[in-house]
């Protein structure tokens, strides 16, 4: 339970996404001053437009944003870029506590070109004399669907048979809450889901939630975000903040 904490100015970067939206709602309804910034609202911390002014007088900035593109280069390039001018314009503002959303595996995954993307996000970070705190998190159930179509060849979706931890955005933004109203750890914590669930598995049920008749096949070779998977490569260490939404009933609302 967080205690009544005074209104403080925060920066939601990616603030009209999946995390972003429901973040800047739940702060909001405490009493702080949100700014929910994106392109959309005349903030791009690719290209640094509108940063200074966003940010002025802010206490806080939590990063949510992602890449519109997940080619490797690209990826790269955003994560780099926007890294860069974010934390600049953070130490011009004099801003107290950078938080960012990232992912749980990032070090452990360097044939992923998004994972090393991620990983170069987080060395910028603690590079910079922003106090900060980092989230790692396990992957969405919002995202099962995507990872079908991603894997997806005619009638057959082949996946790696690789446990995963995976989580409710829901229960993502109330460890992101806590961290941003909390003194910056300088430190990564981690978030997860509350049951490992192999990664065919995940998608086989959801599958078969949908009625959707195409057939899920492991595969050990099967990439994922370009990498091969063990179980070690996704789930979180023994510190982890446990999320309480099982798959089975995140499942059952997603479909109906």
């Amino acid at each position: 339970m967080l205690k009544q904490q005074s209104a403080r100015k925060i920066v939601v970067i990616g603030g009209s996404g999946l995390i972003g939206t429901k973040l800047v709602s739940k702060l909001r309804a405490l009493g702080h001053e949100v700014n929910a910034a994106s392109p959309s609202s005349g903030v791009n911390a690719v290209t640094g437009e509108g940063l200074a002014d966003a940010l002025a007088g802010a206490d806080t900035v939590v990063d949510v944003a992602n890449s519109p593109s997940f080619e490797d280069k690209a990826v790269l390039e955003f994560f780099e870029k926007s890294g860069r001018n974010l934390l600049a314009a953070e130490a011009a503002a004099g801003v107290g506590h950078h938080v960012a959303l990232s992912v749980v595996g990032t070090d452990r995954v360097p044939e992923s070109g998004y994972l090393r993307a991620k990983m170069a996000q987080e060395r910028l970070i603690k590079e910079s004399k922003v106090p900060y705190t980092i989230l790692r998190s396990t992957q969405f159930f919002e995202f099962v669907n995507g990872i079908a179509e991603s894997s997806a060849e005619g009638k057959t979706i082949r996946l790696s048979p690789a446990f995963l931890q995976p989580i409710v955005s829901d229960d993502v933004v109330a460890a992101l809450l806590d961290v941003t109203l909390a003194a910056p750890l300088n430190d990564t914590v981690e978030v997860a889901g509350p049951e490992k669930i192999s990664l065919d598995d995940l998608v086989r049920r959801f599958l078969k939630a949908k009625r959707d008749p195409r057939e899920v096949i492991a595969d050990v070779h099967a990439r994922y975000f370009g990498a091969e998977l063990n179980d070690q490569s996704l789930t979180p260490g023994k510190d982890a903040r446990i999320g309480q939404t099982r798959f089975a009933d995140w499942l059952g609302r997603a479909v109906a």
